[in-house]
């Protein structure tokens, strides 16, 4: 039990959970805009957000170590590094657009991860901000990179897609800024320190409302987007209502993490039905 418990702490921390989450919102994507499935994008989402993420999580635990990486657990590191390598060798496989794109992401990144400002630590110091570029890089990964593989990305349907995946990020950032609320420093104004937990979950409320709505926007709309885009609302509302008021380890780091896992293979099986 304990090699198992071990093992699956590796998982969580060491991001490869949350890669596949982000491998999940992509095929949500591909399924929402009925657009081929690119196995090479795909692969490249996965490998380059374990890197990513564990390097933010380094630089945020130990801000001023940035060329001390070194001090980042070995399997981590290796794992990060492999992946990198891996994701450098796709590279040459993605189009110019997407790579552009890349590019601009790994901007905002950084600035969201590096002490690149005087006054504040960094852009993930300004609750605000913070959350808005969290919810547009994932947005931007999940739903413009795919769309920008086939020369889609100028469609209404894919800024309403973009829209709605980012109003999902923003829900189920929600159990996070809760959970930190007690360690966030006050002067972050994050929102749940602006209106309280009360308060950030029936926003969410709202927010979960106005997501499933903006369905009905769409120009090509199917019967499956609209039960599939039920389905996330359902389960977003029923996070923020039972959420506990003391979050459980793992909470927030893997289970609100595998609501997009959940998502894709959901509606991935009810393709078959509908």
């Amino acid at each position: 039990m304990q090699v198992l418990g071990k093992l699956f702490d590796f998982y969580v921390k060491a991001s490869i959970h949350v890669a596949l989450a982000v491998v999940a919102f992509t095929c949500l994507t591909f399924l929402f805009l009925n657009i081929p499935i690119d196995r090479h994008l795909l692969f490249f989402i996965f490998f380059s957000t374990i890197p990513t993420y564990n390097l933010i999580k380094h630089l945020t635990e130990r801000p001023l170590r940035f060329f001390g990486l070194l001090s980042m657990r070995r399997a981590t590191f290796t794992l990060s590094l492999v992946s990198l390598v891996i994701a450098g060798y796709i590279v040459p496989g993605l189009r110019r657009e997407t790579l552009l794109t890349v590019l601009c992401l790994s901007l905002f990144t950084a600035l969201y991860a590096l002490p690149v400002f005087p006054r504040r630590k960094n852009l993930r110091h300004v609750g605000i901000l913070k959350i808005l570029i969290i919810g547009a890089v994932w947005s931007a990964t999940t739903v413009l990179l795919p769309v920008m593989e086939v020369t889609l990305w100028n469609s209404w349907d894919v800024w309403v897609e973009f829209f709605q995946r980012f109003l999902v990020v923003l829900v189920l950032m929600t159990p996070f800024e809760i959970r930190d609320l007690g360690s966030d420093p006050s002067d972050m104004l994050t929102i749940p320190q602006r209106l309280g937990s009360v308060k950030t979950k029936r926003a969410g409320l709202w927010v979960c409302l106005l997501f499933f709505l903006l369905t009905f926007a769409k120009d090509q709309l199917m019967e499956m987007e609209i039960l599939g885009k039920g389905i996330m609302g359902l389960s977003l509302a029923g996070l923020l209502i039972f959420m506990p008021q003391k979050q459980p380890p793992y909470f927030a780091s893997f289970w609100v993490e595998a609501f997009p896992i959940f998502w894709a293979f959901c509606l991935w099986g009810l393709t078959g039905f509908i």
